[in-house]
């Protein structure tokens, strides 16, 4: 694993003394705050910055592309909340009953992994990866907009779909623009990490009457699988890449109705996050907000015969990133 550089991203959150965990949380005003995590309590972000420096920070975006200077005024924030105890109280929330919404909405990119866990692969009826293959990474996207979804809000069961599926994630968030970045610099454009589950319809189109298939059929159907509303359940927040020692050791864990499906660990991904973010940019410019899902392990509802249903509840967790916890409902 690459190490961030002094200078750059979440380093600044241990340096001066503040974790930088960042979510969005409705507030009582009606809209959605920004919010950093200390501990069990939420400092409100969006009403200090207002009544400190008049600044509306809605969005941890504009932070994020702001780089290092952005981590320097949040800092500087928390700062100055804990020095002034009028302030603090006003500002500090618990933690433990904030109803979230997904930390990044305005995100450039959404783009994932498909088969990047060998069991995974082998799970799904392909032939084995080999550690001696030479294969690249298979990316595809969802998009932004419609498809990402609020921790604890329902994944809704539209009438299209047949067998909905479960795909718990690493989630990479993206703190620098680049293009054609080596794989030894990757590390340094990360800004931190999340959860993502890569909700995925299996069986899309497969009740369409006298149907043709073509060829590519197959392909397409999964794709379009993978775009239905609300499929890319995000957050619960987004933690500084400081936080976390090694991406590249975590367990990660989805239980489905108090049973556990997926029990794997983030070492065990054929493609790690320097290759990928290399091999993305050698293509297209990455950008501030990105958030690149790593693929999901073994452990998938199609492998087990098992499809997602109206009163079914997911809860994912990777280890140093928080629970991820989405009910199912009738759309």
């Amino acid at each position: 694993m690459g190490v961030t550089p002094a200078g750059y991203c979440g380093w600044i959150g241990k340096h001066k003394g503040f974790e930088m965990r960042l979510l969005r949380f409705f507030a009582g005003d009606g809209r959605v705050h920004l919010g950093l995590r200390q501990g069990e309590e939420v400092l409100d972000a969006t009403v200090a910055a207002t009544q400190l420096w008049n600044e509306d920070w809605t969005t941890p975006l504009t932070l994020i592309a702001a780089g290092q200077s952005g981590l320097d005024r949040l800092a500087q924030l928390a700062a100055q909340v804990a020095s002034d105890a009028r302030l603090r109280q006003e500002v500090m929330h618990p933690y433990p009953g904030l109803r979230l919404d997904a930390p990044l909405r305005d995100s450039p990119k959404l783009l994932a992994l498909a088969g990047n866990y060998r069991k995974h692969v082998t799970e799904s009826g392909y032939a084995e990866v080999k550690e001696s293959a030479a294969i690249t990474p298979q990316v595809f996207s969802k998009p932004v907009s419609t498809a990402i979804n609020a921790p604890g809000a329902p994944v809704r069961l539209h009438p299209e779909n047949v067998f909905v599926d479960w795909e718990i994630e690493l989630a990479v968030i993206i703190g620098r623009r680049g293009r054609n970045i080596p794989s030894s610099e990757a590390m340094s454009y990360v800004f931190g990490y999340s959860i993502l589950n890569d909700i995925s319809e299996r069986k899309f189109n497969s009740r369409m009457p006298n149907r043709e298939i073509r060829e590519t059929d197959p392909f397409f159907d999964w794709l379009m699988g993978k775009w239905f509303d609300g499929s890319a359940p995000f957050g619960p927040e987004i933690v500084s890449a400081d936080e976390i020692a090694d991406p590249h050791n975590l367990s990660i864990r989805l239980w489905v109705n108090d049973q556990l499906m997926q029990d794997a660990n983030t070492s065990e991904m054929i493609f790690r996050i320097p290759e990928v973010v290399s091999y993305i940019s050698g293509v297209m410019t990455i950008e501030p907000g990105d958030i690149l899902s790593m693929g999901t392990p073994a452990g998938v509802g199609m492998a087990r015969g098992v499809s997602l249903s109206p009163g079914d509840v997911m809860r994912g967790e990777i280890e140093g990133l928080g629970v991820l916890e989405t009910p199912v409902v009738a759309g």
